[in-house]
């Protein structure tokens, strides 16, 4: 019989909140039982298995990404990567499992197949439409992985490097100047960003090259 009051939302959200204090690797269908005051076996009648649990909780963090593929392509490729950053920033302790695990519900594949669509019509072939979707999310959980820094568990300070600025003058001023701050990490990312979008372009193109937001 079902537990009055659950949900698999709410079961999700427990999840989602335990994965954000602790990591992926503390969720397990006992530990989540307990989170909610239930066996777990009573998790069974809201989700089927770990695994529908796992496929959630990316589906759910990707519920605030914009990947809606209207007007130029770098604009909304742009829209993408910087909703996604956000959406991972906020939720860390996916990182692991967001990098590893492929998107199969079929609310994130019809998200995937009508972006690879308006690529496609854009000049780029089948496969450069996924090279294209998958570069631009590999640069953001590798750019939110240097930028959330400590993982869920272990609060240790990040140690700063010991510079002499006679023999690092260049990381030196780096340093001085925000390396590492919030600041640092927003104008790196949109730096990188930036110049990933102008060197993506379907195979053999001879269009001029453009910038984010203009179309090729």
């Amino acid at each position: 019989m079902k537990r009055a009051g659950l949900s698999t939302d709410k079961v999700l959200r427990a999840a989602l909140d335990l994965v954000d204090r602790e990591g992926v690797a503390a969720l397990s269908m006992r530990r989540l039982g307990r989170e909610l005051g239930v066996e777990a076996m009573t998790l069974y009648y809201y989700v089927p298995n770990k695994d529908a649990v796992l496929d959630g909780l990316i589906e759910r963090t990707l519920t605030d990404v914009d990947l809606r593929p209207e007007g130029p392509w770098r604009a909304w490729a742009q829209r993408f990567a910087t909703s996604f950053r956000s959406a991972l920033l906020a939720h860390p302790g996916l990182l692991p499992l967001v990098a590893t695990r492929p998107v199969v519900t079929s609310r994130g594949l019809d998200t995937a197949e009508h972006a690879a669509q308006a690529l496609v019509e854009e000049g780029f072939s089948a496969s450069e439409a996924l090279h294209v979707i998958t570069t631009l999310a590999t640069f953001v959980i590798g750019q939110v992985l240097a930028e959330a820094g400590r993982t869920p568990g272990h609060d240790e300070p990040e140690p700063e490097p010991d510079l002499d600025p006679t023999r690092h003058p260049v990381l030196t001023q780096a340093l001085t100047a925000g390396l590492g701050t919030p600041e640092d990490h927003q104008d790196r990312f949109t730096f990188a960003l930036d110049a990933l979008l102008v060197g993506l372009q379907p195979r053999g193109s001879a269009t001029a090259k453009a910038g984010p937001g203009k179309q090729t």
